[in-house]
């Protein structure tokens, strides 16, 4: 039988970086984690297998997000998954859920092409948004929900405008859903990383990028996925659980300076 003191957790975006660190840190804390993730199943698997490795419980979960149908088959894969992990029956619950699934388009006003700003904002608000009003009979009073957003909504960058738009949409979404979930003790936040070393930010590749924004913090350095992901363990925690519709940066203090 389950064990009904079991906390679950689905993570988008999980299958490296930022996604990686959090579904890992959330497994380490004794959730069990779903392991969200749009295309790259061997990214996927590397990441659950960390976490068995480090004797946590986890599963990869896969739908490509930009179009609603992927809603129906993430939750039908959630529900198959946590069924065979934990011997339950019917639709799972979800004690904390992270957005954190996004891309972005290196485009400034002038090349930004249409189809570029409608997938931006399918998969980084839209997603998220529907994600979350699908999962609300599905979460437990008591839960929490993160949306993980970007330190570039506070200062100016050109060329990401587009995705920055949609990372502002999500803070705002994180500010009203806290009113509206607020009475079942649901708690919503954003945290919003800085300049963070993960593989999928080609700029970290570059000696004089990676110089320039480590120069850019008030820490003189880069921040790691880890870092960010113990942000959102502590909101996703008990300790957690009187704060709510707040932004949290956490960025090593990016552009604090004139």
């Amino acid at each position: 039988m389950p064990d009904p003191t079991d906390r679950l957790a689905l993570v988008t975006g999980a299958g490296r970086g930022i996604g990686r660190a959090v579904a890992a840190r959330l497994a380490a804390d004794g959730v069990v984690v779903a392991v969200h993730y749009g295309q790259d199943d061997e990214a996927a698997r590397l990441t659950v297998k960390q976490i068995q490795d480090a004797g946590g419980r986890a599963f990869p979960l896969r739908a490509e997000f930009g179009r609603l149908s992927a809603l129906d088959e993430l939750w039908r894969g959630y529900d198959e998954a946590v069924a065979a992990l934990l011997g339950t029956a019917g639709p799972a619950p979800v004690d904390i859920l992270v957005n954190n699934a996004g891309i972005t388009v290196p485009h400034g006003v002038r090349e930004l092409t249409e189809a570029d700003w409608d997938r931006l904002f399918a998969v980084n608000a839209k997603a998220p948004f529907f994600l979350v009003q699908s999962a609300l009979s599905r979460l437990r009073d008591g839960g929490r929900i993160v949306n993980v957003t970007t330190a570039a909504t506070r200062v100016a960058m050109p060329m990401i405008s587009a995705y920055t738009m949609t990372k502002a949409a999500l803070e705002t979404f994180t500010v009203d859903l806290a009113v509206e979930l607020g009475p079942r003790g649901i708690t919503v936040n954003s945290v919003a990383p800085g300049f963070t070393d993960t593989d999928i930010n080609p700029a970290m590749k570059d000696p004089a990028g990676r110089k320039a924004m480590a120069a850019s913090s008030a820490l003189k350095r880069v921040g790691t996925p880890g870092e960010v992901a113990d942000v959102i363990s502590y909101l996703a925690s008990p300790g957690g659980r009187w704060v709510t519709g707040q932004r949290f940066e956490a960025s090593g203090g990016v552009s604090l300076g004139l």
